[in-house]
């Protein structure tokens, strides 16, 4: 394979927000804010996906502050609503839903219930300045990202991890623009997207903040990194917003796959979930409310692989 020539790979529709669940016109309390400024008309805007255990994808709509559950089979239903900017979400190993809120912080979803509380809505005497997308360790660590409105005017997004026996750390507070942001496979070193059109390389290190932060990929075009998935084998599929790709790269970072969008170019964010017993296919998220599906030649790093 020529890794300078990525093989294409193509996508089809495997689901669709129903009509009853579009909007029109503005949610009270969102829509004025930086993040979710969409054209006027705009009934969705999906991001975040996340499996449980049970095989059912949830994910977020942003400017409507709603949390959505699809099914196996490809139904749709709402899962809850609050006054909110949902953006990432990850489900915990004990089954939690947390969400990356643009405009609140770092919540988290009771499934049951469809509740929703603050879990982090403030670092210590300054807020966030827009909590973006987040990942766990098998340690049960909790990574995310702090984009608010940096890029590379401003390159002063952030990067955290909390855990139970540290607290908050701010591991680095360079990043322009930073969005979707990964674990390599071995927990040993931090992928983060940002602005640059590239996915940052950052080890990891038990008790200080990375060090020799590099380049590990770098996506080309018109379009910024955006959802990040884990291949098993140590591949990383990114979504390229606006360019309709999912570009899909080796452990060393040579591109090696072009995911095709079969929809307009706004692709989000993706998730590998299992078909027929394997974990090679990848549904990944328009924005304008579809899911999609690519069947992968490797399987995606399965949840809680380390737990």
């Amino acid at each position: 394979m020529n890794h300078y020539n990525p093989e294409v790979i193509e996508t089809e529709i495997f689901a669709r927000i129903p009509d009853k669940f579009r909007q029109r016109g503005s949610h009270p309390g969102t829509r004025s804010t930086y993040y979710v400024r969409q054209p006027e008309g705009v009934d969705c805007y999906i991001e975040g996906p996340s499996f449980d255990r049970d095989g059912n994808l949830y994910f977020t709509d942003i400017p409507y502050g709603r949390i959505f559950r699809m099914e196996p089979d490809g139904t749709i239903d709402l899962a809850t609503e609050y006054d909110g900017e949902p953006n990432g979400l990850k489900i915990h190993k004990d089954g939690r839903i947390f969400i990356a809120d643009f405009k609140h912080g770092i919540m988290v979803m009771d499934p049951k219930s469809g509740k929703i509380e603050p879990f982090l809505d403030m670092r210590q005497a300054e807020n966030f300045k827009g909590v973006n997308d987040l990942v766990f360790a098998s340690n049960g660590d909790l990574y995310f990202t702090d984009q608010g409105k940096t890029g590379l005017h401003d390159p002063t997004g952030r990067a955290y991890r909390f855990s139970e026996k540290r607290g908050l750390e701010s591991l680095i507070d360079t990043l322009p623009g930073p969005n979707g942001i990964t674990l390599t496979t071995d927990e040993a070193s931090l992928l983060v997207g940002n602005r640059s059109n590239t996915v940052w390389w950052m080890p990891l290190r038990e008790m200080k903040p990375p060090s020799r932060a590099g380049v590990f990929c770098y996506l080309p075009g018109m379009g910024t990194p955006d959802g990040q998935a884990m291949g098993e084998d140590g591949s990383l599929a990114v979504c390229q917003s606006n360019m309709g790709l999912v570009r899909v790269f080796n452990n060393k970072g040579l591109a090696i796959y072009d995911i095709h969008s079969c929809l307009p170019p706004k692709v989000t964010n993706l998730a590998y979930g299992v078909r027929d017993g394997d974990r090679n296919r990848l549904y990944i998220l328009e924005g304008g409310g579809h899911v999609l599906v690519a069947d992968m030649p490797m399987a995606g790093q399965p949840m809680y692989s380390h737990q």
